[in-house]
């Protein structure tokens, strides 16, 4: 298991229970209009929808997330207006992480392991979620520093100039966001498979764990 000084992770998905939080924003909302879906055909719905919106081109998380609530809740045959359609940016600031999640960070920084955040998010909701977790992050880069979302390259090219020379290391659980941009960027991964999916084409990772906790026993 080769050394590393550094490791970065995306967040919501690798840290943060954001299936989790995304299906309970939507059930919440829906309900206090009578109307009731499946977790699986939410999720279904965001996972086709979201990708597309942020590939339109740069605009807030906060309104990603607007937008993408106004056309999942349309093909769920639930029409919201824009405004009501906050609710899911509201609701972030509560997701939490997954039970793995603390005490691995907290091992590789007794480890010594310095860490950081790679996120497509806005840092003011990224400032909420660091509230759920119990360590520190020497590097945070965020959409809204970047103007742009991963799979673009920015927030792993601003990450390189952050931590020079440092051994390197990206932990992420989605292979199209992260794994498949840093293995084109020549970027040691580790993919949190937390779903176990099938690796998509150019996602070979250097590294695969079921979870964080798999991570930190290889290194620390």
């Amino acid at each position: 298991m080769p050394r590393y000084d550094v490791i970065t992770f995306d967040c919501y998905g690798t840290l943060i229970d954001w299936e989790s939080g995304i299906a309970d924003a939507f059930l919440q909302a829906a309900a206090d209009d009578g109307v009731t879906f499946t977790r699986e055909k939410i999720l279904r719905a965001y996972a086709d929808v979201e990708h597309r919106v942020q590939a339109e081109g740069y605009q807030t998380y906060r309104e990603i997330l607007r937008d993408t609530a106004t056309r999942v809740a349309k093909v769920l045959d639930w029409p919201i207006t824009l405004e009501r359609a906050g609710f899911l940016a509201e609701s972030l600031p509560e997701w939490q992480p997954f039970p793995d999640t603390n005490p691995s960070l907290e091992r590789l920084v007794n480890a010594g392991c310095r860490l950081g955040i790679l996120s497509n998010i806005d840092d003011d909701l990224l400032a909420e979620t660091r509230k759920h977790l119990t360590v520190d992050f020497d590097i945070i880069v965020t959409a809204q520093q970047v103007r742009s979302y991963k799979p673009g390259h920015a927030h792993f090219l601003t990450a390189r100039e952050l931590i020079g020379p440092s051994r390197w290391l990206h932990a992420a659980e989605s292979n199209f966001h992260d794994i498949v941009p840093t293995n084109v960027l020549g970027i040691d991964n580790a993919w949190i498979n937390r779903q176990h999916q099938p690796e998509l084409p150019g996602g070979t990772p250097k590294l695969k764990f079921d979870d964080l906790a798999g991570l930190a026993n290889a290194i620390v």
